[in-house]
């Protein structure tokens, strides 16, 4: 079977005493062994080039930037430096099982012309403990198919699962979007459409949730302004006939997650501005799941006079 290399990109910043040990030593543990294993560290001031260096692994290029500069600059950076056929951004709280690249290039039958290669995917929380499992049955969708597969919740989007075609990815100018917060699903969808997807249906990632992830120190109007550039682009990539049901569904859909994002804001009047700019986007009302007419009944509720 033909081996291509493999480029797995590890943007970093001071996690040397955190997750960052865990992520490269499951990079360094695949049994697939055609690999080049990119290290961006973005000027960090902790043990970081001690960590990775002191591997003394070939296959490891280490990275430091001089400055900051910036999370998304720095993600881009592996991309630009990746020489594998194949590419995956391993993020440095992130994880994959150790056959993740053997199972997915087995997928890929030989080509090295596909436009991303998808695993199933595990939720794991900062103790390491599994909360969820998804897996991918995204083998033989197609386009519009793949796209309301994500919408009904049968399929799930994450960068740690999915390895992208280096080249096609670095055409596109690596992960880009208006906001920089929807950028790998943008990417993700656009190399499925145009090239194809290869699909493992088992969970052989995990995507690790805290309280520091970059997913949550967004304001709302910015995700909603990258939730409808993605919505516009499915819109675009699908056949002119199909391209209704991916507005509608998507709609609904985006503005669930982005509801779930107004739910966080505190304080309270600000909670309702978030909820506000997403009815707006969308068109949609709030899930009754998220509860927010009984908190402002709570928040405004007076206790009634005992006066005459």
């Amino acid at each position: 079977m033909n081996s291509p290399l493999v480029t797995i990109g590890i943007p970093t910043y001071n996690r040397a005493d955190g997750f960052l040990k865990e992520a490269l030593g499951a990079a360094l543990g695949q049994t697939y062994e055609n690999l080049e294993i990119i290290v961006s560290d973005n000027c960090s001031s902790d043990g970081t080039e001690a960590l990775v260096t002191g591997h003394r692994d070939k296959r490891i290029r280490y990275f430091r930037q001089e400055e900051n500069i910036g999370a998304q600059n720095n993600f881009n950076f592996c991309v630009r430096k990746a020489t594998g056929v194949y590419f995956l951004m391993l993020h440095d709280d992130d994880l994959i099982d150790p056959d993740f690249v053997e199972v997915c290039i087995a997928a890929a039958g030989g080509r090295e012309d596909l436009g991303i290669i998808r695993t199933g995917t595990r939720l794991i929380d900062e103790n390491g403990v599994v909360h969820k499992e998804t897996e991918n049955p995204g083998e033989g969708l197609d386009t519009t198919d793949f796209f309301l597969s994500w919408f009904r919740g049968e399929i799930a989007f994450y960068l740690c699962s999915t390895m992208f075609n280096t080249k096609r990815l670095q055409e596109i100018g690596g992960f880009i979007s208006g906001r920089n917060l929807l950028n790998d699903v943008i990417a993700e969808v656009q190399l499925a459409a145009r090239y194809g997807h290869g699909d493992v249906k088992a969970v052989k990632a995990s995507f690790r949730e805290h309280p520091n992830e970059i997913t949550f120190t967004s304001k709302v109007a910015s995700w909603c302004d990258d939730s409808i550039e993605l919505l516009d682009l499915m819109c675009r990539l699908v056949p002119e006939n199909k391209a209704e049901i991916i507005r509608k569904e998507g709609a609904v859909f985006l503005s669930k997650i982005n509801y779930s994002f107004a739910n966080k804001v505190d304080p309270l009047l600000k909670k309702i501005g978030a909820y506000r700019t997403v009815k707006k986007t969308f068109g949609h009302r709030p899930p009754p799941s998220l509860g927010l007419t009984r908190s402002i009944k709570r928040k405004f509720r007076r206790p009634i006079s005992t006066h005459n």
